[in-house]
């Protein structure tokens, strides 16, 4: 029996064989005859190869961004996985595991609570994005977030710089779950599965009240876009294509950023006692001003008839969820943009501005000429910064930024310096206000129709800026409760104009004109919970708002606090995001830090001290218990070194992921100056020894006439952790220009021993620059 079902698949193999080989020669003897072109069979072919290769890669990052979910944070740290815990490079950050298991404990209520928040919240925000696309009839069928729990890799709490009726801390969300979330679109039903966001989530408790629950209530807000992607099934699985399914990703990401990226946040009202407008209309910390000034010596991405031509570039510039795009500048790869934006800043703490520079292809498929990121602290502690960023990701190239933070001000005489600044910068985009709005609700409005009362929502418009709230169904009494904030760029002449419509009949209901100049005899140039009658409306039709003026003042450069934190080993996050951050593209501006001191172990700082190839370390009191140590690195020195060649300032750590030397330049100090009309023109070049190869040469910037340069800039060595104990780090300090009193161009020169370091840890630390190696 057994040997007749072998003879009969045996059969039925051949035969199938030869049916598949027919079926070839009759495809091709086919397409001879009617003459078709050989591309209807190459291109498919090559598409389908393409896809299949895309979500190969994309379906193994997803197993391991599951498989981090689902381990625990020891055996995520031990498989040294791309996506690893907070904690694990900010010891500032705390551990979690305990909130872990209370999230696990209540998922099953979670899991309901976000599948109301995405049906009324989210779905009709994706409705009408997708409807932009031809994309009609999105509707959720189904949204099961499964048995597997989002992680916190860590929290920190605030304790510094906050208010006292305030709880602040920032949580590291990671979700990878089993979910199910079915949907119809255009009469078809699509899936999504393997859904992943990963993102700094920050928690701001406010105001603290007296009564239970003790907190007043909740704004909840992504930092920056957190990562998200997802994987489409079914019907959908048409569009999983790279190019067509970045459309369903980037609205996705936008709607998310729509309702809690900054400057948007998602309040939730715990109390009563509260008033909503404390919540949900928070007024911005300031105003960054960027200008995208020019970029130097971008890749050649473009190809010519010659070889490789040049490009097309553009900028774009994010801070959370504002967006900005410059002009495209043909055929160079020095353009000029000479663009100007604007950011509203919410939490300047934490966020950070990413710059992306992309060549402009006709295809629509832009191509990467590098990127970086800038933390918005800096600028804030600066109060302005010129600076030309060195671009990451890339062979070569940097881009010239002008930042200018500009405090909010109560004061309208302020206005007249903020205009002429605009005037003098002769640009008519830019702004001199900033007007806070926090729309309540409105009462008695007129039916638009006679049979059924409106559905009313309102359209808020200054100058060529429009929001709007969401719709309410069925009422003359809409309460929206929202908070919108506009740029203004004279409040002196500016119009805020108040549209009410009926989403039935799409007709308007009522309308209000309101001067913006009228808040500058109020108190604080605010106006608190005000009715006010609408026009084209009922005698009876009234809006209730608050607002308040706030005049855009540029600030002046804060002082560096003295004060710094108690903690053991301890680091800046500010040089640690330079140096250790392995999934956010490293800020090649390394300032700085954000934090005011680097606390480390006494053990530690005594292997620093003792290291002779590091120049002593100052500024480490000890205080009256022996067993509380503090250190930091000054940003700044007063001795010229041990040769009085001045001294430098580098931050070195070894990426065991990614298997790279990072070194970060931040500055030169005190560099010799016998001839008054022969100041350096200082730039520092690195080698990695005893080979000094045209391949590991390295080098920044030049800095014209001085003696004290900053360059932070940062640059990495692809190298193996075996082979780093052999090699030697030569960093020499040049200048440009030759010195009169110089035979050579060299000012100073370090030769560090990497192997006596251990590297895994950042060191950031002043070196005694010494005369030049024979």
């Amino acid at each position: 029996m057994e040997k007749k079902s072998s003879g009969e698949t045996s059969i039925l193999s051949i035969i199938c064989s030869a049916v598949k080989k027919a079926s070839v020669v009759g495809v091709v003897y086919l397409a001879g005859y009617m003459q078709w072109s050989v591309g209807w069979f190459v291109g498919p072919i090559v598409l389908f190869v393409i896809r299949d290769q895309w979500k190969k890669s994309s379906d193994r990052k997803r197993a391991i961004a599951k498989a981090t979910a689902l381990s625990s944070e020891q055996e995520v740290v031990l498989a040294r996985l791309d996506d690893l815990p907070a904690w694990v490079f900010f010891p500032d950050i705390e551990r979690a595991e305990w909130i872990n298991r209370i999230i696990k404990q209540v998922w099953p209520n979670v899991n309901q609570y976000v599948r109301e928040l995405v049906r009324d919240a989210i779905q009709p925000i994706l409705r009408e994005s997708l409807e932009k696309y031809k994309l009609t009839g999105f509707k959720f069928e189904r949204i099961i977030l499964g048995t597997v729990p989002f992680r916190i890799g860590g929290v920190k709490v605030y304790d510094k710089n906050i208010d006292r009726n305030e709880i602040v801390m920032d949580l590291d969300i990671f979700y990878a779950g089993d979910c199910d979330i079915s949907f119809y679109l255009k009469g078809m039903k699509g899936g999504i599965r393997d859904f992943q966001l990963h993102g700094m989530l920050r928690v701001v408790m406010k105001p603290l009240i007296t009564s239970i629950p003790l907190v007043g209530g909740l704004q909840v807000f992504f930092l920056n876009n957190p990562d998200i992607d997802f994987d489409l099934v079914g019907i959908a699985d048409v569009l999983d294509m790279p190019g067509l399914s970045d459309i369903l990703r980037r609205i996705v990401v936008e709607t998310v950023a729509s309702m809690m990226v900054l400057p948007n946040k998602f309040p939730i009202k715990l109390s009563e006692e509260v008033e909503a407008v404390e919540l949900k209309a928070p007024e911005p910390e300031g105003v960054l001003r960027v200008h995208v000034f020019e970029a130097s010596h971008l890749m050649k991405k473009d190809i010519s008839v010659l070889g490789k031509g040049k490009s097309d570039p553009y900028a774009v510039v994010t801070v959370g969820a504002q967006e900005f795009k410059t002009k495209v500048i043909d055929n160079t790869v020095d353009p000029k943009w000479d663009y100007w934006c604007e950011f509203q800043i919410l939490e300047s703490n934490g966020q950070q501005l990413y710059l992306h520079v992309l060549d402009k292809d006709d295809t629509g498929d832009d191509e990467n000429l590098g990127r970086a990121t800038i933390e918005v602290s800096n600028v804030v502690k600066k109060g302005s910064d010129d600076m030309w960023v060195t671009l990451e990701r890339a062979k070569h190239g940097m881009v010239h930024l002008r930042l200018t933070w500009l405090a909010l001000s109560k004061n309208y005489s302020d206005l007249d310096a903020a205009l002429t600044e605009t005037q003098l910068l002769r640009n008519s985009n830019l702004h001199t206000a900033l007007i806070t709005i926090f729309l309540d609700s409105c009462k008695n409005l007129p039916k638009a129709r006679m049979s059924t009362k409106p559905d009313p929502y309102a359209v808020l418009r200054v100058g060529n800026t429009t929001q709007q709230t969401e719709t309410v169904m069925r009422t003359i009494h809409p309460v929206w409760e929202k908070g919108f904030s506009f740029m203004v760029t004279n409040p002196a002449n500016d119009t805020l104009s108040l549209s009410v419509m009926d989403a039935k009949t799409n007709t308007e209901i009522g309308q209000l004109n309101f001067k913006i100049k009228t808040l500058a005899d109020k108190h604080d140039m605010e106006m608190k919970k005000e009715p006010f009658s609408l026009l084209r409306s009922g005698p009876d039709s009234k809006v209730v708002w608050s607002m308040h003026l706030r005049i855009l003042k540029k600030a002046e450069k804060q002082e560096d606090s003295k004060e710094f934190h108690r903690s053991s080993s301890n680091i800046s996050k500010r040089s640690l995001d330079a140096v250790s951050n392995e999934n956010q593209p490293s800020n090649e501006n390394v300032n700085e830090s954000t934090e005011p001191s680097i606390a480390q172990d006494e053990d530690h700082i005594e292997e620093i001290i003792e290291d002779s190839s590091i120049s002593s370390l100052s500024n480490v009191p000890i205080t009256e218990n022996p067993d509380i140590l503090y250190h930091r690195t000054p940003s700044t020195t007063s001795s010229a070194g041990e040769a009085g060649l001045g001294r430098i300032q580098l931050t070195l750590r070894y990426s065991v992921q990614r298997q790279r030397l990072i070194v970060v330049v931040h500055k030169i100090m005190n560099i010799p100056l016998k001839d008054p009309s022969s100041i350096p023109d200082p730039y520092v070049k690195l080698y990695l020894l005893p080979e000094r190869a045209r391949d590991t040469k390295r080098k920044t910037q030049v800095i014209k006439d001085n003696v004290n340069p900053i360059f932070d800039e940062s640059f990495e060595y692809v190298i193996s952790q075996g082979e780093i104990s052999s090699k030697l780090l030569e960093v020499t300090a040049c200048t440009q220009k030759q010195l009169i009193y110089s035979r050579s161009n060299v000012l100073g020169q370090v030769i560090i021993d990497l192997g006596k370091l251990n590297l895994t840890q950042p060191y950031n630390c002043w070196f005694d620059l010494q005369p030049e190696r024979d």
